[in-house]
């Protein structure tokens, strides 16, 4: 079974060269991640006034900062970080919003109605503005920003969980389960939202790049990570302020890092749906 899975997985990314490349970005990010702070060509947080805003060199291959750090290393530091809070908040979402989807489509009624009420109201609301709300309440720390992130993202699981539970509820393998004793619980968990995960694939990539995306906009605008804590968000609004001096290094490789991770998750998603979904291995 698992050398057949392993053949499929091969064979997806073979057959779609974006897939393959998207995934070894995200695999590449995810090794910078965990090698970063060792492989740093200096500390990202040291600063160096003497050598401060020098244009990209190569000594220092994303220039310097106004107080004399090296961009690149801090580009490289953040990555850690931004990874972190997106997995994190996106898990608990995902494991939040799924389950309480499966069972409001597997039950119905009433159950069903006001989780359904809940996240309408919940998706009226400019879900960056409300996540903005959250983090000014709570406090701009990682596990406020993840927790807000996790809130705004939690209805798109619990609607897509809700719309595919519902439709096979009725399907004869779910009568059967129950036919031979199986729970209510337990046809949900084993049977309903693992049929349902292969189409849930695509959401979680994009919740992914989009994750990374909101807890940058947060530190942007001063509600995410405080510096001098390496974080993307905060090096871009940083360096906003000396984009009219011509210095374009201090927003460019923070800038390009995000939207090249953003690139990734997007692409990876249809790749996902491919080696997840039973009916592609016919």
């Amino acid at each position: 079974m698992r050398n057949a899975t392993l053949n499929h997985i091969g064979w997806v990314l073979r057959g779609n060269p974006l897939t393959a490349m998207a995934a070894a970005g995200v695999a590449f990010l995810c090794l910078l991640a965990l090698l970063g702070p060792s492989i740093l060509p200096y500390d990202p947080i040291a600063s160096d006034v003497a050598n401060a805003l020098q244009a990209p060199s190569p000594r220092h291959w994303g220039g310097t900062d106004q107080l004399g750090r090296d961009v690149f290393s801090r580009t490289i530091a953040a990555i850690r970080l931004d990874l972190m809070i997106a997995a994190s908040a996106v898990s608990l979402s995902f494991i939040i919003g799924a389950v309480v989807g499966s069972l409001c489509g597997y039950v119905g009624g009433r159950l069903d109605r006001a989780v359904g009420r809940f996240v309408d109201v919940l998706m009226a609301f400019p879900l960056f503005v409300l996540a903005m709300a959250m983090v000014a309440a709570l406090g701009n720390r990682v596990e406020n920003i993840v927790l807000a992130t996790a809130f705004i993202n939690l209805p798109f699981y619990i609607r897509f969980a809700r719309a595919e539970v519902n439709v096979r509820r009725n399907a004869g393998w779910v009568e059967s389960a129950r036919a031979c004793g199986d729970s209510h619980v337990s046809v949900v968990l084993r049977f309903l939202l693992p049929n349902v995960l292969p189409a849930m694939a695509v959401q979680i990539s994009l919740n992914l790049g989009w994750a990374v995306l909101n807890a940058a906009g947060l530190s942007f605008i001063g509600l995410g990570v405080r510096a001098p804590t390496p974080e993307w968000g905060i090096m871009v609004a940083e360096g906003a302020r000396f984009i009219s001096n011509g210095d374009w290094w201090l927003m460019a490789c923070p800038g390009f890092a995000l939207m090249v991770t953003m690139l990734f998750f997007n692409l990876l998603g249809d790749g996902l749906r491919d080696m997840l979904d039973p009916r592609m291995r016919t």
